[in-house]
């Protein structure tokens, strides 16, 4: 029996075998009257986009008159493999009115009069279901410089599932549209928040020989004061001697300080290995490795254990007038990565230990102004934070239901 595992109310029958064929046309109309300028490629992630946007360049040729021209509503295959699309990627033009592709991807449209919604199948190519179709037809040898060897005669020839009822294709794919404009929503807010977390944080902090910021809360008039961190930064690296059962931790430089066992594999879990060369990191310390403080492996904390870290790592604290919050955030600013690109030492791999570290200066205000910047900015991660844990959340539910939904 064809039927999906989560289905809407009211639909039972079976879904029936189509050839693809069928159902749609070949597009071969080149761009001989320059109806477009517009040239395009698909991206698994973006699906189709301007080359520009996606690449930074052009890279059509000049003469782009004896490329196929696209129309909004109709597909395209890009037949190149990538990790996301190990066997191309199929994808309708939603973004322009028209476009131009390559004459290498084979270009189709829906055949008027046929019982096939649009967003159904758009959703369908969104799943890895018609991959075994691709699979079976690719030549032998199939991968020459990533681009699959598949006809569009064979194209056409692969198969696929649809509701018998017009109806339940049309709920189907309506359901996804409205996924991925849930998807769209929080992804833009969240990318909204973080531009204006970076726009704080340019001109929430005084920038070269300022002494105030030009952004600061009602109130607070004083000048900030020059601070060399050598006066508030203390080294807090101490050896797990003892061999103490302490959990193992690493820094990232996305999700700062976390638990080897939760990283990615690159990190390792510390199985069976002698610790007692491992730094100790008590709660309320900063930790980073020297060797990748430039693409912003520091992290902050705040647990209420003691936990442990490579012996790479520098482990420090900081004086109580120094508010750790706001120090966190100063280094995420562009004035940090301008003291490591000054301090830091070595030739085929560039580190920065604790020993420059201390050899940064910072304007610091009073620690009152200090937990305000700071209570501000965490309120701005907390809301990238929501957004993107729904956007995740969101993009994990559409997976799941394109698992269960199609056959």
């Amino acid at each position: 029996m064809k039927k999906p595992k989560i289905r809407f109310n009211g639909f039972n029958d079976d879904w029936e075998q189509r050839k693809l064929g069928d159902l749609v046309e070949r597009i071969t109309k080149k761009n001989q009257d320059l109806l477009s300028e517009l040239p395009l490629t698909i991206s698994a992630q973006y699906g189709l986009i301007d080359q520009k946007e996606f690449f930074d360049k052009r890279v059509a040729s000049k003469d782009i008159s004896g490329y196929y021209l696209i129309k909004n509503g109709e597909f395209a295959y890009n037949k190149s493999t990538s990790t996301d699309a190990p066997w191309g990627a199929i994808k309708r033009l939603d973004r322009y009115e028209t476009g131009v592709l390559s004459t290498l991807y084979i270009v189709f449209g829906i055949k008027k009069d046929t019982e096939l919604n649009s967003n159904f199948l758009t959703a369908y190519y969104s799943t890895n279901l018609w991959h075994k179709e691709i699979h079976e037809i690719a030549a032998e040898g199939a991968r020459n410089h990533g681009l699959l060897n598949i006809s569009p005669a064979d194209f056409f020839k692969t198969k696929l599932s649809t509701p018998q009822d017009l109806k339940e294709q049309n709920k189907i794919g309506n359901y996804f549209i409205q996924l991925d404009q849930l998807i769209t929503l929080h992804q833009r807010k969240c990318d909204e928040i973080k531009k204006l977390k970076k726009y704080m944080l340019q001109n929430m902090f005084p920038q070269d020989e300022e002494k105030v910021p030009k952004i600061r809360f009602y109130g607070f008039t004083d000048d900030w004061e020059q601070r060399k961190f050598v006066e508030f930064v203390k080294n807090a690296a101490k050896k797990n001697k003892d061999n103490i059962d302490l959990e193992p931790y690493a820094v990232t430089n996305d999700r700062g300080f976390i638990a080897q066992k939760d990283a990615h594999d690159d990190f390792g879990y510390m199985i069976n290995v002698d610790r007692t060369a491992y730094n100790i990191v008590p709660p309320n310390s900063f930790a980073y490795n020297p060797a990748r403080i430039n693409v912003g492996s520091l992290g902050y904390y705040e647990g209420t254990e003691n936990v442990i870290v490579s012996s790479l790592y520098e482990v420090f604290q900081t004086e109580e007038y120094i508010d750790d919050k706001f120090l966190l955030h100063w280094f995420k600013s562009d004035s940090f990565p301008r003291w490591i690109e000054k301090l830091q030492e070595g030739s085929v791999r560039l580190y920065f230990y604790f020993d420059k570290l201390v050899q940064c200066q910072m304007m610091v205000p009073s620690l009152e102004e200090q937990k305000r910047i700071s209570a501000y900015l965490d309120s701005i991660d907390q809301l990238i934070t929501l957004h993107q844990r729904k956007c995740d959340e969101l993009k994990n539910m559409k997976k799941f239901m394109l698992q269960n939904m199609f056959v």
